[in-house]
């Protein structure tokens, strides 16, 4: 029998230039092609919103293959189904007329199914002497044999899409709990920091979460949440290093006071002006540096930073250290100030200062000083990137929504 010839509907009813692209496209069907029926419809209730149809719609499709004598589809054993409404209500669990017929209608207009209508619009079969259906006319399922894999791989891409939303939203909630906890534990065992302030911004973030949550609404949250996570865990760490140098070295004085108690010159502080005194370069707390936040956070914070990039690009951190090396010249700041960045805060941390700098050029009037300022407070523990990138994050949002 052959399928996908061009008709058109009885009566009334229109006909689309889609609609008839689709039939053309079942004219092609390859000769033995075959499909499970039950798995090009478990493919179609998986893609279902991307076709645009509604639950009762596939109860209709449903009930029209379960006219389908096999299992499998096949163009040789015909595709033409023709039950009566009032034998599809009842399959269709007693859906009503009216309802019935819409949602015919939208199985057409998604492409899943099509009208095959007799002259006076009768659904029916013809039969040839020995009993075999010579012609049926009705709906034809020859849509669903054409775009199994299409439908197939509609299915997967909506699987993968759900997924994806489950992680995401797993992730944020994982990452909002520790958040939480973290604040509350460092408030409680009396933490040096302002965690006031930190607890107002991650509540800021926690109000933006969407009551009807999407991956699009969840992914710039959950960046900014993990970047909040990896400021609280930047900022005890550095305050648990700290402690321990502190210790370290209240433990060593002691130590060289209680083991030489005759010498009264060790005694006394060293002015490094004594006959024979040698110099020695002024040591460092040895701080673990401050953990790089990710470059696609840096450059969203801070899209500035691009045009003076290699070939006025961003696109690696060696890109980044670059530009901020221009930076650095055009804004007055000494190579000394710049090479005391990089030496306590890691280069691309201090690459990345340098782009927040630019960023907020109309706020500061002296670059050089800032940024010795901000070195100064790092080396004291008192400085993170974090919040200053989720604020320039902040105060972009607005600009990046209209250039979309």
């Amino acid at each position: 029998m052959q399928v996908g010839n061009v008709t058109t509907p009885f009566g009334r009813r229109p006909v689309s230039l889609a609609q008839i692209k689709g039939q053309m496209r079942t004219a092609e069907i390859k000769a033995g092609k075959s499909a499970d029926k039950w798995k090009v419809f478990r493919d179609v209730c998986e893609a279902r919103a991307v076709l645009g149809i509604q639950d009762r719609a596939l109860t209709v499709l449903d009930a029209l293959l379960t006219f389908y004598p096999d299992n499998e589809l096949c163009e040789e054993r015909g595709l033409v189904v023709f039950p009566s409404n009032d034998q599809l209500s009842v399959r269709a669990h007693g859906i009503a007329g009216a309802t019935l017929r819409r949602h015919l209608a939208a199985l057409v207009d998604a492409g899943l199914i099509q009208r095959k209508d007799s002259a006076n619009g009768k659904r029916y079969a013809r039969k040839d002497e020995s009993g075999a259906i010579e012609e049926a006319f009705g709906f034809s399922l020859a849509p669903l044999l054409g775009r199994a894999e299409e439908l197939a791989h509609a299915a997967q891409q909506v699987a993968a899409e759900r997924k994806r939303f489950r992680i995401t939203k797993e992730a944020l909630s994982i990452c909002r709990r520790d958040v939480r906890k973290l604040i509350s534990a460092a408030i409680e065992e009396g933490t040096a920091g302002d965690w006031g302030r930190v607890e107002e911004v991650f509540i800021e973030l926690t109000g933006r979460i969407p009551r009807t949550p999407t991956i699009a609404g969840m992914k710039p949250i959950l960046e900014e949440m993990e970047m909040l996570r990896e400021e609280i865990l930047n900022r005890l760490e550095i305050r648990e290093d700290s402690e321990i140098i502190s210790g370290n070295a209240a433990q060593t004085e002691r130590h060289i006071q209680n083991s030489n108690t005759e010498s009264s010159n060790e005694l006394e502080p060293s002015s490094g002006k004594e006959q024979g005194a040698k110099s020695s370069p002024a040591i460092r707390p040895t701080t673990e540096p401050i953990k790089a936040f990710p470059l696609a956070m840096v450059l969203q914070a801070c899209p500035e930073i691009r045009d003076y990039g290699p070939n006025g690009a961003v696109e690696s951190w060696r890109d980044l250290m670059s530009a901020a090396v221009v930076v650095r010249s055009m804004l007055g700041v000494s190579p000394s100030a710049y090479q005391e960045a990089c030496e306590i805060l890691g280069p691309q941390n201090a690459a990345a200062v340098m782009a927040c700098i630019l960023e907020r050029g109309g706020h500061i009037n002296n670059a050089g000083g800032y940024l010795r300022d901000l070195t100064r407070k790092a080396e004291r523990g008192e400085f993170s990137l974090g919040p200053m990138l989720m604020a320039l994050m902040r105060a972009n949002a607005p600009t990046r929504r209209q250039a979309s």
